[in-house]
């Protein structure tokens, strides 16, 4: 055997271990979300997820050391989730009012899905509001990352004309959140029916008070514009 043989093999054995690893990993961040998700990022332990995923705890400690680390990976890993089902598939609308909407209508499709799960941003905030410390300083940072986003697609609706240009953004964006709130109390706490018909009629009702032209709010939720500028 020569010298290159001999230290290629020891290669792929570490990196099939680092995959397996990664892999290990990833299965135990999925049912920690789940987890989470049931009874909350405080209620989320090692202890408790090594019995869900039957590990040692032990096992589950190698991956996060630390209850505090592993929590702050549950809210980045359904921070990434969110995106991949909400933001990114919202921009290949063309800008403005269009692409505003595609976010909402994905961002209340979320919320649905969450009925019976619960939405960590919003169970995170009540049980992390007034209590200090880098879970809640990650919690936070992942929401106004979301705000930002939010806003600067409110802000790009002015630049396209299709927002009146006095239109406050963060003002918009305010009472578009309160809508997701209002939308998951009322949907998961009181199980109201409608609710969510509700939540995208408040959300055209809100469009027609800082649209250009009234009419583009529509209560199907149908884009009702053509832009003139790049989609990008």
């Amino acid at each position: 055997m020569s010298a290159n043989t001999a230290a290629i093999k020891p290669a792929r054995e570490s990196a099939r271990t680092l995959q397996k690893g990664q892999q290990t990993r990833a299965a135990i961040l999925d049912a920690a979300l789940r987890l989470a998700s049931q009874v909350g990022l405080e209620g989320l332990s090692i202890g408790a997820l090594a019995e869900v995923t039957r590990m040692s705890k032990s096992g589950v400690f190698a991956h996060f050391g630390s209850r505090e680390e592993l929590q702050i990976s549950v809210i980045r890993e359904y921070h990434n989730r969110f995106e991949e089902e909400v933001f990114f598939p919202a921009l290949v609308e063309p800008r403005g009012l269009p692409r505003l909407r595609a976010l909402f209508e994905r961002w209340v499709r979320r919320v649905s899905v969450e009925i019976d799960s619960g939405c960590i941003y919003i169970s995170g905030a009540v049980e992390f509001d007034d209590r200090p410390g880098p879970v809640r300083d990650a919690l936070a940072a992942m929401v106004r990352a979301w705000h930002q986003a939010l806003g600067r697609a409110i802000a790009i609706a002015i630049e396209e004309g299709h927002l009146k240009p006095d239109t406050d953004p963060a003002q918009m964006l305010f009472e578009i959140h309160g809508l997701i709130l209002a939308l998951h109390h009322d949907a998961r706490f009181l199980r109201s029916p409608g609710s969510i018909d509700r939540a995208r009629r408040g959300f055209e009702f809100i469009v027609s008070h800082y649209a250009t032209d009234p009419s583009l709010a529509r209560a199907d939720g149908a884009p009702a514009l053509k832009t003139t500028r790049s989609t990008r």
